[in-house]
């Protein structure tokens, strides 16, 4: 086993872990099929399988994790990402209005930015506002919305997409040419992997994520309230009831600290301020390891199906969001009704707001430079 999660076990104190797994093949693959079209765009579903009973589906359409099956204790394998069967459930009217982003990349700026507008080297540039006043995942057309160009990648023990979009001067309200890529790979070890770069010709905002939805229970549970998180992290950022930041705040002594496991529902519903203004969680938790290196963000536990999921990053926040907005309208793979608080979303990122807040780490990019980001998720059981 590799030695960060021999470690691993020790931190959060949950037990060995093991990786189980519908073993009936050890080759990994990579499919593709139609997905439909969008705008005169051909859309590309493409399936990654690992042979250790792991399978995940791409598509092209937002870089968009539909599918992500992985193995219970029992070896059995379930689909444990929110998303739909086909392209006509991300474009439906229900979808849109509601607005949950299931497992797109989001970008060119992943969270919120205050008013909609940010000011660099002394211009002011105003953004799309879809989320009232404010500027939320990119605008109205984020990267969530676009057609990527992919290309299948094959190594020895992973199978990959490298997916490619360019981000044109002005859009949504941005400034400069932004060329992005980003790399999703499979490996033997049941880790999925996304690696994120951007480059741009003018001084621009960068913070690139993926909004997955997870419920390790498979459809089994009727919400995540019984999974176990743990999230290292000592602050988060405290919002107004707009979602933004208002500063940093100790997690001691509130609903926030999630520093030891304790099950999601356990506070959620406290009289608490910031759980109010969020619904419940929606808030960004400012790592301990500060960003840069890629480290251990948060471990997730779901008890009756055995799944672990662990989230290695190498962004200095991550945006613990339990589903508060989720209201059943949405029916998706197997036919699983997404009523409240059915999913949760750990999204890797830099803060939100950043650009207005000369206090945050910063996302500005400039010419010259590359923005690099990685995130691992691991699977395993127990």
């Amino acid at each position: 086993m590799n030695q960060k999660f021999i470690n691993l076990a020790a931190i959060v104190a949950m037990g060995v872990c093991s990786c189980g797994g519908n073993k009936t093949s050890s080759k990994m693959e990579i499919t593709k099929e139609p997905f439909g079209a969008h705008n005169g765009q051909q859309v590309d579903l493409y399936t990654l399988a690992n042979g250790q009973g792991v399978k995940l589906k791409i598509a092209t359409y937002g870089g968009t994790i539909t599918e992500l099956w992985t193995p219970d204790r029992e070896g059995v394998a379930g689909n444990i990402a929110l998303g739909f069967p086909s392209l006509d459930g991300y474009r439906s009217e229900a979808f849109l209005k509601s607005g949950p982003y299931f497992g797109a990349l989001i970008g060119r700026y992943g969270n919120r930015i205050g008013n909609a507008k940010f000011t660099l080297n002394g211009v002011e540039y105003t953004l799309a506002a879809n989320n009232g006043v404010n500027h939320l995942h990119g605008g109205i057309n984020g990267f969530d919305k676009a057609v990527w160009s992919a290309e299948e990648l094959r190594e020895k023990d992973a199978v990959g997409l490298k997916l490619t979009y360019l981000s044109k001067d002005g859009e949504e309200g941005y400034p400069g040419n932004l060329n992005v890529e980003v790399t999703y790979w499979l490996t033997k070890n049941n880790e999925l992997k996304i690696g994120y770069k951007a480059t741009t010709d003018k001084l621009t905002h960068c913070n690139l994520t993926n909004h997955a939805y997870f419920n390790l229970s498979a459809g089994k549970a009727p919400d995540v309230l019984g999974h176990e998180l743990l999230i290292l992290a000592d602050k988060y950022t405290a919002v107004d009831a707009g979602l933004i930041p208002v500063g940093l705040a100790e997690v001691a002594e509130t609903p926030f600290d999630f520093r030891t496991p304790r099950a999601i529902g356990e506070r959620i519903d406290d009289d608490s301020e910031q759980l109010k203004n969020g619904g419940g969680y929606d808030h960004n938790f400012v790592l301990r390891s500060g960003g840069g290196e890629l480290s251990l963000a948060a471990t997730v536990y779901e008890p009756a199906s055995g799944r672990i999921l662990e989230v290695y990053t190498t962004e200095p926040g991550v945006q613990f969001y339990s589903g508060n907005f989720l209201d059943g309208s949405l029916v998706g793979v197997d036919d699983v009704q997404y009523v409240k608080r059915y999913g949760f979303c750990l999204e890797t990122q830099h803060f939100p707001d950043t650009p207005n807040q000369p206090d945050f780490p910063s996302t500005a990019l400039s010419p010259g430079q590359t923005y690099t980001s990685e995130t691992i998720y691991q699977f395993s059981t127990k």
